[in-house]
């Protein structure tokens, strides 16, 4: 009997952390559609309505090549949401803050804390970060405001090819994320096999795609209130483009 009841304690877990990743597996990063950059939300092919959620968008900045900060800002269209390029950054940034879930005994996840869902058996708070580089920068990338969980390149200058090796560090408020879950075709392969950071926060993968790349990171750490939330998820992508040959 008490093997029985492991078993089903280890089915319940198993359960639990199944419906958390797919509820709050969604993501952010920056691609172009029709000329113009526009905010993603969404999993892998996934491209779900981000004007609605606009007004969960809590920060959004722009940097040139030497890291110094440049205007920009978001605007809503009939069905996407645009940033403003016209001071041609080469780093754009967001952070989207997607509230306190829980998890009530059924299984069913809706919005609200601890203190506000009776039955809660698990709640979670979910942050979600994205970084995209337009261009080489004259100098590595620095762990950048607002950007706690951040995804960090060794080098200022990004490979030019697939297949090229990319060192990377995942950095959770400045600090190496040890255990931080990486995956590295975001878009196109988000089930494949992720990679965990070291203790140095430190992971190498190989650069996926002649074309847009996202990579995300996925770390969860203890909540600081846990009257609101047992724990806190953060969701972090860097996306660049690799160019393609002339035409």
């Amino acid at each position: 009997m008490r093997s029985f009841k492991v078993t089903l304690g280890f089915i319940a877990l198993a359960t639990v952390l199944a419906a958390s990743a797919s509820v709050h597996a969604h993501g952010i990063w920056f691609a172009e559609r029709s000329t113009n950059l526009a905010l993603i939300f969404g999993v892998g092919a996934d491209d779900l309505d981000m004007v609605s959620r606009l007004p969960l968008v809590t920060e959004t900045a722009a940097y040139d090549v030497l890291q110094q900060p440049v205007n920009t800002s978001l605007r809503a269209t009939e069905y996407l949401v645009l940033a403003d390029t016209t001071e041609h950054p080469a780093i754009v940034t967001a952070v989207f803050d997607n509230g306190v879930w829980s998890q009530n005994e059924d299984g069913h996840w809706e919005r609200g804390g601890r203190d506000e869902v009776q039955d809660a058996v698990l709640s979670t708070t979910v942050l979600k970060y994205t970084v995209l580089l337009r261009s080489p920068l004259a100098e590595p990338l620095r762990p950048l405001p607002g950007q706690l969980l951040q995804i960090v390149p060794d080098d200022a200058i990004l490979p030019d090819k697939m297949g090229a090796d990319l060192n990377l560090r995942v950095l959770y408020k400045g600090q190496p994320a040890a255990g931080a879950e990486v995956m590295w075709d975001y878009v196109n392969d988000p089930d494949g096999e992720r990679i965990v950071a070291g203790e140095n926060g430190r992971v190498r993968i190989k650069v996926r795609n002649q074309g847009l790349n996202v990579i995300g990171a996925a770390y969860e750490t203890t909540n600081d209130d846990k009257t609101i939330a047992d724990r806190a998820q953060s969701m972090a992508t860097l996306s660049f483009i690799l160019p393609h040959e002339p035409e």
